[in-house]
Order: C-alpha cells, then sequence, then structure tokens
C-alpha cells in the first residue's frame, strides 16, 4: 500500500487525538483559563487543526489514487473525508456564531453544536483508525 496514505491516515490521526480529545479539554482546567479565552484559544487552534486535516485528506487521496486499493479502504478514506466535511461545512459555522457572541461579551442560548462536532470527531478518529489499519493489512 502506499506509504504516503498510510502516513497521512496516521499523522491526521494523531493530530486529532492529540487536539481534539487531550489539549481542547485541558485547556479550560488551566489556571486562569476563562470561557472566553478558552474560546479565542480554541477557535485558532481548530482551524488549524481542520486546515492541517484538509491537507492530510488530499496526501491521503493521492496516496490512494497511486496505490489503487480495494473497497473496505476506499470506503474508511471516503468516510474519514466525509465527516470532516460535515464537520467543516454544517457544523463549525455554528460554533463560530456561537464563540463570536461569547467572545463579544454577550450570553446566548447554549448551542448543541460542540456536542455534534465531538461525535462526529469520534466517527472520524474511528473510521481513520479502520484506514490505517487497512492500509496496512
Amino acid at each position: 500500500m502506499s506509504a504516503l496514505a498510510v502516513a497521512g491516515t496516521w499523522l491526521w490521526l494523531g493530530m486529532v487525538l492529540a487536539i481534539s480529545f487531550l489539549e481542547a479539554p485541558l485547556k479550560f482546567r488551566a489556571p486562569g483559563v476563562d470561557l472566553r479565552t478558552g474560546l479565542a484559544i480554541g477557535r485558532l487552534v481548530f482551524r488549524a487543526l481542520n486546515t492541517a486535516e484538509a491537507v492530510l485528506a488530499v496526501v491521503v487521496v493521492v496516496g490512494l489514487v497511486a496505490a489503487r486499493p480495494g473497497g473496505g479502504v476506499l470506503a474508511a478514506a471516503a468516510a474519514a473525508i466525509g465527516l470532516l466535511v460535515l464537520q467543516l461545512v454544517a457544523v463549525r459555522p455554528r460554533l463560530a456564531r456561537r464563540t463570536a457572541t461569547v467572545l463579544a461579551g454577550h450570553d446566548g442560548p447554549r448551542s448543541t453544536a460542540h456536542l455534534w462536532y465531538v461525535a462526529l470527531e469520534v466517527l472520524k478518529a474511528a473510521a481513520l483508525v479502520v484506514l490505517g489499519v487497512a492500509l496496512l493489512a
């Protein structure tokens, strides 16, 4: 299998695990980090993560085109990429609006967008594990 697709997949998974499941929740536990500061940091970090994810998705696709893998590999790659697109198109704009409201000093209704983002992130991480294992098989 393509070393490019393998490397891109595992790097992508590592970044998602490190940022989404480690950095994001921990930043709110740091002394002196209030909600507004945490959201401002999170907005920057997740913009960078999502950009890196998009680049890595392209790397994976290029590697898969070169390798011409079977259907299982293609399905896992499509799932991971589709979940990323869903996060970026359907969930991130809602999160951005809520973050902008809080950063402007206004209170508003709580959003369920964060829960949707986390659920999609768990599914995307699972798809990346399946893809990475399938690429190594």
